[in-house]
């Protein structure tokens, strides 16, 4: 049998070049979504195949009919209460990120119509502010003309 030599560890010198602070920030949440991305998609796997894998654990030969059928009731008993604790949760979290939605909805919304009046109201008292000024200039214009 042939063995595999390792060969010794060696350290590389490497040179980095310093980034700005703001460059690396977006690099930051780029690798942040990426483990995420990657943490989600394990546990879509992980899940269903840990449920198997317990189910396999706890199935044991039955041999017996009634055996069978009551371990069969118990199973789908526990099935439903499962999904009944599932969707009580999967509905409570609906409901939180709906709230959620409709507080930032109208946060956004108010600070927006608060916005558009003040820049309503500047733009108003600046056309006001511009007929007096062009008033003026006629009103002297007509005086310098009429003298």
């Amino acid at each position: 049998m042939a063995t595999a030599t390792k060969k010794p560890a060696t350290k590389t010198a490497t040179t980095t070049t310093r980034k700005p602070a703001a460059a690396k920030a977006p690099e930051r949440n780029i690798e942040t979504a990426v483990a995420y991305v990657r943490q989600t998609a394990e546990r879509a796997v992980d899940v269903p195949v840990g449920a198997a894998l317990t189910v396999v654990d706890n199935v044991r030969p039955l041999t017996e009919v009634e055996a069978r059928e009551k371990e069969l009731k118990q199973f789908r008993t526990q099935v439903s209460r499962e999904l009944n604790k599932l969707e009580r949760r999967g509905g409570q979290a609906r409901r939180k990120a709906q709230t959620r939605v409709r507080g930032t909805r109208n946060r956004v919304e108010r600070e927006l119509k608060q916005r558009r009046n003040r820049v309503e109201k500047t733009v108003k008292q600046n056309r006001v502010k511009a007929e007096k000024a062009v008033k003026d200039v006629q009103a002297k214009v007509s005086e310098r003309v009429g003298s």
